[in-house]
């Protein structure tokens, strides 16, 4: 068993995810990288090793069910143990009018925005309660509350994501597990891009900006749990609607 602090970090390959692993790598976190692209995660590896830091890397659709429950079972195996989890594979499922969202693509948002972070829970919690500080940080979004049109999808399976955490996060308070969200606001991402295709990405943060606040949020102490930590002003919340 590793004595470094063990992290679980989603869509690992590229943006937020890839920047989040490198830096916990390099503050010293053993990282299981999860990722659909093995090329990404083959990159992400040689950038953490470079960096001093070490690496398991995980090659998972996370739609697949079955496998998030092995990841479970094979993490148990081999550590015993996680101390974090970062949930932060997401799927924009495109930006359309209510009544004209594809059902496919409802679902795949759905299934990887909300389903696979109530899959990795279910599979890791025992391995958070073996902790002896257990952190979980799940990637959200303003417009899980923002209301704005054509958004829909994608805000229904945030403000899902949001009560799922809330929820977890009371029903861990007294085992020593903290549970927050993040919300990362405008950055220089592929979904970013997607959604957003005139604007400059050059006036946007980057991932390697946010990095470091998710490596804080998840090294911290202080027994703040269900809450939100909104980056564009780097204050902490409570996940609902600005009353």
């Amino acid at each position: 068993m590793t004595e470094k602090r063990i992290v679980v970090v989603t869509g690992a390959s590229r943006g937020i995810g890839y920047e989040a692993a490198l830096a916990l790598g390099r503050a010293g976190w053993h990282v299981v990288a999860v990722a659909r692209t093995q090329g990404g995660l083959e990159e992400l590896d040689d950038a953490i090793r470079d960096a001093g830091g070490s690496a398991s890397l995980v090659p998972l659709d996370l739609a697949d069910a079955a496998r998030i429950d092995e990841l479970g079972a094979a993490l148990n195996q081999r550590f015993g143990r996680i101390d974090a989890l970062f949930g932060n594979a997401g799927l924009l499922g495109g930006l359309a009018p209510v009544g004209h969202i594809d059902p496919k693509k409802w679902d795949q948002a759905f299934a990887v925005n909300v389903t696979a972070n109530y899959r990795l829970i279910r599979s890791l919690d025992p391995l958070l309660r073996q902790s002896p500080a257990g952190r979980c940080l799940f990637v959200t979004s303003a417009a899980a509350w923002k209301g704005s049109p054509f958004w829909g999808v994608y805000a229904a399976s945030k403000a899902a994501l949001n009560a799922l955490a809330v929820a977890y996060a009371e029903e861990v308070r007294n085992f020593g597990i903290t549970v927050n969200l993040l919300n990362p606001g405008p950055l220089r991402t592929r979904m970013r891009a997607q959604a957003m295709p005139g604007e400059d990405p050059d006036a946007l943060a980057s991932p390697a900006d946010l990095a470091p606040h998710i490596v804080s949020i998840l090294d911290g102490d202080d027994g703040r749990t269900g809450e939100l930590y909104d980056f564009p002003t780097l204050s902490w919340m409570k996940p609902r609607p600005p009353q």
